[in-house]
């Protein structure tokens, strides 16, 4: 159940991400006042998702240690590195991926100690 529940903090926080990023994006190129931009519904996408990704993570806590459970976060850097290049389009040179590869390593081995 912790492993299900820190999979949830990190979809949620990297959902949060991602609806930042079309957030900014929507606001791009316009002049809009900081009263439009907070109507956005990227913006409260983001903030919900992270709201939630939070109180799940204090759900973890509860669960796990945080010295196990704070490192396995860097399953996000995964997430949003797939999202970059998938959703976004953006440019993922071979370093990168060498990193995401090492995190996805170190995320396994923590996760048999889990």
């Amino acid at each position: 159940m912790s492993l299900i529940l820190l999979l949830v903090a990190c979809l949620l926080t990297c959902l949060g991400q991602v609806a930042q990023k079309y957030a900014v994006e929507s606001w791009r190129g316009e002049d809009s006042s900081w009263a439009e931009k907070l109507r956005s519904p990227w913006l409260w996408l983001a903030l919900l998702s992270l709201g939630f990704g939070l109180l799940v993570w204090l759900l973890v806590l509860q669960r796990l240690e945080v010295g196990v459970a704070y490192p396995m976060l860097s399953l996000n850097f995964v997430l949003i590195t797939l999202v970059a290049r998938f959703v976004f389009h953006e440019t993922v040179d071979r370093r990168h991926w060498l990193g995401v590869a090492l995190v996805m390593g170190g995320v396994v081995l923590l996760g048999q100690h889990a």
